[in-house]
């Protein structure tokens, strides 16, 4: 669980120890971010994809394959993440809300 930080390239703002990492997709460029990362949600990929590998490498959540991530999930918002289900959800207001989910982890 963290809050959002949506980007569309590595390093047009910082990523804060536990934030979750929200992006279209990464490339090595982005890995330096993942030290910090809470979890990774990119819209393009797949379980073999860079950011999923650097992830596992990590030890950190990531779910993939999520379209219009980074319009669904806004700056900040409170995210629960689970890698193994390919879930996403945005709590509000003590409530969960699922948007998104994937197959891909």
């Amino acid at each position: 669980r963290g809050r959002a930080k949506v980007l569309m390239y590595p390093y047009e703002k910082p990523l804060e120890a536990g934030e979750i990492l929200v992006a279209r997709f990464t490339e090595p460029s982005w890995t330096p971010l993942f030290i910090n990362a809470g979890g990774v949600i990119m819209e393009i990929g797949g379980p073999m994809q860079h950011g999923a590998i650097i992830a596992r490498e990590y030890g950190i959540p990531c779910v993939s394959g999520i379209d219009n991530a980074t319009k669904l999930v806004k700056e900040g918002d409170l995210l629960e993440l689970d890698g193994s289900a390919g879930t996403v959800q945005i709590i509000r207001d003590d409530c969960h809300e699922n948007v998104v989910s994937s197959g891909s982890q």
